[in-house]
């Protein structure tokens, strides 16, 4: 049987499945060992790194409409967004995202959330650009930043299969994940909880406890779901359900916080406005 040979430049390259392999993936990818040294590969992150941030501020080069689709699809059916993933390692050879516009978009989206949660705590204009400030560049990259750091080692460390040399999690790509998985969660508890937070979470009731930290339990749910969709599509990650297991501990702190009475939201107006 024949089998495709991808160019000497292409680091990867796809395998025919065979009738012995029929049980595994039918569209794996292989790596090239050899010519590529780990010099290679850090000068070229470094140059994929410059490129995309040379493009944050050039706006006409940004496709937002097609970032405006990945964040609709990200609520509707986040495999499609996964899947144009794939599509862009099989054209640049690269997972990461190359165009900086879903995070630009992802930015703008919390600037107007978070002006409505200055406007529902009642801060004043200088205390809501801190609020933003301190959601878009701690909330968000901060933040996001750690949580990249460490699904990369993790992933790498522990679900990469060792049986094939070179293969590795792009830390970028990880930041990508984290950015898909972050959006629901700005939606749900910035946007979705907002209108509520005045005439019902903000009470000293049980049934606003009981609303309030569900909001938190689907918002966190959805970003470890689309976490371990962003992990799963990758032909090389195996044991991905393992990232599925901190719904469990959610599920758990959900109902300790019911039953001691905290209002995670109203620990977060709190933290919120004695931080600004």
């Amino acid at each position: 049987m024949s089998s495709y040979k991808s160019p000497p430049s292409s680091v990867y390259s796809f395998a025919t499945s065979t009738n012995s392999a029929r049980t595994a993936r039918s569209s794996e990818f292989s790596y090239h060992i050899g010519d590529h040294s780990t010099k290679s590969k850090c000068t070229s992150a470094t140059n994929k790194t410059k490129k995309y941030l040379r493009r944050l501020f050039r706006f006409r080069q940004m496709d937002f409409e097609f970032a405006a689709w990945q964040m609709m699809h990200l609520f509707v059916s986040p495999q499609k967004v996964y899947r144009n993933f794939q599509y862009r390692k099989q054209t640049k050879n690269q997972f990461a995202r190359d165009d900086p516009a879903f995070l630009v978009l992802l930015s703008l989206c919390f600037c107007v959330t978070s002006i409505g949660f200055g406007i529902v705590m009642g801060l004043s204009a200088g205390k809501i650009v801190k609020l933003l400030l301190w959601i878009v560049f701690i909330d968000c990259v901060a933040v996001g930043i750690v949580i990249a750091t460490i699904m990369w080692f993790v992933t790498n460390r522990y679900l990469v299969l060792v049986s094939r040399v070179g293969q590795d999690v792009e830390w970028a790509y990880a930041f990508d994940v984290h950015l898909n998985a972050f959006f629901p969660v700005l939606m749900i508890l910035h946007c979705l909880q907002l209108v509520l937070i005045n005439p019902l979470i903000a009470k000293e009731w049980f049934i606003s406890t009981l609303v309030g930290n569900t909001f938190w339990l689907v918002a966190l749910g959805y970003y470890i779901y689309i976490t371990f969709l962003g992990y799963s599509v990758l032909p090389f990650v195996k044991k991905t359900v393992a990232l599925l297991s901190p719904m469990v501990l959610l599920f758990v702190i959900y109902i300790i916080t019911l039953a001691c009475g905290w209002n995670i939201t109203r620990g977060l107006l709190w933290f919120y406005e004695h931080r600004v």
